[in-house]
């Protein structure tokens, strides 16, 4: 047979295995992270939660690390749909007293790499009531869990005479609640599940979990001087003008 009719006769099959097998899916491509803003030395934000919005001025100049790494996840809107989960209430001191937590939870899906510490003894942000800073299991091990004080605690405040490492570290505070506190004293208050929670969390986690709805940056209002309204025209004077030359 002729080998020029081979290929012609089997031209047509080859075309035909070639449809007829499946294309290959391209990978998923993420979208582009948007691109990265300066950091200011104190950055706005408003945490809008189902029970009303937290609004937190995060301190960038004197905890810059945690500062970025918390606005990282905010222009990523992987804060979106978090929920507050635990609500500590301390057992002394006058009601509140305590904290509440939210975050991720660790889903590594939407969480980016740990970040280094940042102590209070560093940074001088300390842990007083509408503090936020960082939960963390280590020293360098945080990511995008946090909590609001309710009342002064600078039982988390590094201790660099400390025997104990972690309490030498403390926890690395980064802003305060400026608006909402009320917002947060309400989600310290809902019901707590007698049964949720393991070891020293245990009775600390919410019946119902609070919903954050989105965290975005806000604009920071600038104090302006009132406007006097302008001075009337002096009377005209009667007194005789001088001749002119």
């Amino acid at each position: 047979m002729n080998r020029r009719f081979v290929l012609a006769a089997a031209l047509p099959l080859l075309l035909a295995l070639t449809a007829a097998a499946p294309r290959k899916a391209l990978p998923h491509r993420a979208p582009p992270p948007p691109p990265e803003i300066p950091l200011a030395d104190s950055v706005r934000v408003t945490m809008t939660t189902e029970l009303g919005p937290i609004v937190l001025d995060l301190d960038g100049k004197h905890a810059p690390i945690t500062t970025a790494n918390f606005l990282r996840y905010v222009d990523l809107k992987r804060f979106d749909g978090i929920v507050f989960y635990r609500a500590m209430h301390l057992d002394w001191g006058t009601p509140p007293n305590g904290l509440v937590q939210a975050g991720l939870r660790g889903d590594v899906r939407k969480s980016l790499k740990p970040i280094a510490h940042e102590p209070t003894s560093q940074t001088g942000v300390l842990h007083k009531a509408g503090t936020i800073s960082m939960a963390r299991f280590a020293p360098g091990t945080a990511t995008a869990d946090f909590s609001i004080m309710l009342s002064d605690m600078p039982g988390l405040d590094a201790n660099p005479e400390a025997t104990d490492p972690d309490v030498q570290a403390g926890y690395a505070a980064f802003g305060q609640v400026v608006e909402g506190m009320d917002v947060v004293r309400r989600i310290w208050d809902a019901p707590l599940s007698p049964t949720a929670g393991e070891g020293g969390l245990k009775g600390q986690m919410l019946e119902k979990p609070v919903k954050v709805l989105t965290v975005r940056r806000a604009p920071v209002a600038v104090a302006t001087a009132p406007i006097s309204p302008p001075l009337p025209n002096p009377p005209l004077s009667n007194a005789p003008q001088p001749p002119r030359p």
